[in-house]
């Protein structure tokens, strides 16, 4: 680990050296620290493919590390000695000064101490004097990445670059499963991110394992993930919302209630407090009168993205917190998994829900549909053989609906529809507006459930059912 202490130090003093970043990157690598690893042959860039795809004699490689290596060990040696010289005149002043407050504590406002939580520097780990106190809660915000890249991996160098890194961010960590990022409730806290005084980025790792530290405590924190979750689906959903009413329509609408009108004008199947609040302001944006403000780059089908995809320029819409920045800003679309019978809600690569349903194997048509109708309790009854909702399919008698029969969930039982189980279509009603896009297709998404215990709310109005019409839907 010497060679890579002496490397780091070599890249903070030369940055723009990518052939000392590519070096550094081995060294991590050869230690089994493959984010950070990551990280370095990301700053090395087309030196990185060069050296990797061309067959360059190791004895050369280690001629231009070695080079690399004893100046960076002049330097530390020369900064060794200037510490030491400090270290003498601070303890002279420690002696001839009392000390007001123990070190690393600070007296909060009733004049107690209280103690600090550093944020360790980002790579390259920079020294002990160049941390800083993180943000005020209040000016911390939040966003969702890949769980290897709030490690230290490439998404964080993309994060790292955007010029909207606020003061201070609070990295959830979602698993990969393949070209999707799975987007469950209770996300764990990778690592902060924080602005220095000095305008330089700090990165705080809250895995132990990772940083080789101990974190701080993060229990607050990850009840503001929480929070921060829960409005991200509710505007998700709205954004989606708007979206599909302009499709439909040629128009905005001009209140939120146009939304939630009776069969069969129902958009969506109910509307959140957040949602009336965040509706004017998504509305600007939707129309192009505000910017669109994103916590983080828009989601991306990349598998390699370590967060999700392109970032927005602007800011503005909506501000009235970090809970109503908008996360999700590609609309929602259901795709169904006829080989894994799984039934997800996604938003670019990221998955929302992932339900296990029931199919009709070759009965089930594969293609892309949209949501046409969406009914509560069809043919006037919630526990028929349609059960308490049903979504159909652009112009087929094919629909998305619930079942009397959950034992079917996850068999190829039906004549051709999608079965739910009552829990499931109740929440996906509520989360997917008319004109949602449907794609059928086989082996596209994970086995991997994503269905949390607390519900996204979906008590519907009853005057979204229609007694006026019999469905005949391929149950």
């Amino acid at each position: 680990m010497k060679n890579a202490q002496h490397l780091k130090a070599y890249v903070q003093m030369h940055p723009d050296n990518k052939m000392a970043w590519y070096l550094l990157g081995k060294e991590y690598y050869k230690n089994g620290q493959y984010g950070k690893a990551n990280y370095c042959y990301n700053q090395a860039g087309e030196v990185y493919e060069a050296f990797e795809r061309s067959k360059v004699p190791a004895d050369m490689l280690q001629q231009y590390e070695e080079g690399l290596l004893e100046s960076a060990r002049e330097r530390q040696t020369a900064r060794l000695r200037k510490r030491r010289v400090l270290l003498a005149l601070m303890l002279l002043l420690l002696m001839l000064i009392p000390a007001a407050v123990a070190p690393g504590i600070l007296p909060d406002s009733k004049g107690a101490s209280a103690p600090v939580a550093n944020i360790s520097a980002v790579l390259p780990e920079t020294a002990e004097e160049t941390r800083v106190s993180p943000q005020e809660p209040a000016s911390l915000d939040f966003t969702a990445v890949a769980a290897d890249a709030a490690a230290g991996g490439g998404g964080l160098a993309a994060i790292l670059k955007s010029a909207k890194t606020p003061s201070a961010t609070a990295l959830l960590g979602m698993k990969r499963s393949g070209k999707w990022l799975l987007w469950k409730k209770g996300l764990p806290l990778g690592a902060t991110l924080a602005k220095s005084g000095e305008g330089r980025i700090v990165y705080q790792s809250y895995n132990p394992a990772a940083c080789a530290c101990q974190p701080p405590d993060s229990a607050e924190l990850k009840q503001q993930g929480l929070g921060w979750q829960k409005q991200q689906e509710e505007l998700a959903v709205l954004w989606s919302a708007l979206r599909a009413y302009k499709s439909s329509k040629g128009a905005y609408p001009e209140a939120v209630q146009e939304l939630v009108k009776p069969f069969p004008a129902n958009v969506l199947g109910g509307i959140t407090p957040l949602m009336k609040e965040a509706f004017a302001p998504l509305r600007r944006a939707a129309r192009g009168e505000a910017p669109l403000f994103s916590a983080s780059p828009q989601p991306s089908g990349g598998q390699d993205a370590g967060i999700p995809g392109q970032e927005q320029t602007g800011g503005g819409a909506p501000t009235a917190g970090p809970g109503e920045k908008l996360f999700f800003k590609e609309p929602l679309a259901i795709i169904v998994d006829k080989q894994n019978h799984r039934l997800a809600v996604t938003s670019g690569n990221v998955i929302l829900r992932n339900y296990a349903v029931g199919l009709g194997g070759d009965k089930t048509p594969e293609g892309e549909f949209f949501i046409k109708d969406k009914v509560v309790n069809p043919n006037g009854r919630d526990n028929g053989e349609f059960g308490s909702r049903g979504m159909q399919l652009s112009d087929s008698n094919y629909a998305i609906h619930g079942t009397n029969e959950p034992d079917s969930i996850g068999k190829d039982e039906s004549l051709g529809c999608i079965r739910m189980s009552r829990k499931d279509v109740e929440e996906l009603f509520a989360m997917v507006p008319m004109g949602t896009k449907v794609q059928i297709s086989q082996g596209v998404l994970p086995e991997e459930l994503v269905v949390p215990e607390e519900r996204f709310p979906s008590d519907s109005p009853r005057n979204q059912t229609n007694p006026h019409k019999v469905y005949h839907w391929l149950h």
